[in-house]
């Protein structure tokens, strides 16, 4: 078994997308979905799609809810730990090793928390 998508909730959907077009750039991930609620981006191994809830109540984020992202080396995690306080977001754990793994957590701009491991 194997994760297929992620989503996360979100208010404001024109500026998330602009977030994630840019926190993906250099990720392999390319918009394959963006219509109506949902945008969604993809490569060969997995989905991530942000989207307006279905039962058009605000979107909170989870209190526990992470999304673990394994980037293969403390570079990226540096890189895109970076480029999402450029982006708007914010650090919820800087850069470092953590359980003997380099890690850091961010939040996206509706303040979900992402995991990013090498």
């Amino acid at each position: 078994m194997k994760m297929n998508y992620f989503v996360f909730g979100t208010n404001n959907k024109q500026k998330a997308v602009a977030f994630y077009d840019a926190f993906f750039e250099d990720c392999g991930l390319v918009k394959a979905h963006d219509e109506g609620r949902m945008t969604l981006w993809a490569n060969e191994e997995m989905m991530f799609a942000v989207a307006e809830p279905f039962d058009e109540r605000p979107a909170t984020h989870g209190n526990g809810t992470m999304l673990g992202l394994n980037l293969g080396s403390a570079a990226e995690v540096d890189r895109l730990h970076g480029l999402a306080l450029e982006l708007g977001g914010s650090s919820d754990g800087e850069p470092g090793v953590r359980s003997g793994r380099y890690s850091a957590y961010i939040r996206d701009l509706d303040r979900n928390k992402i995991c990013l491991f090498e």
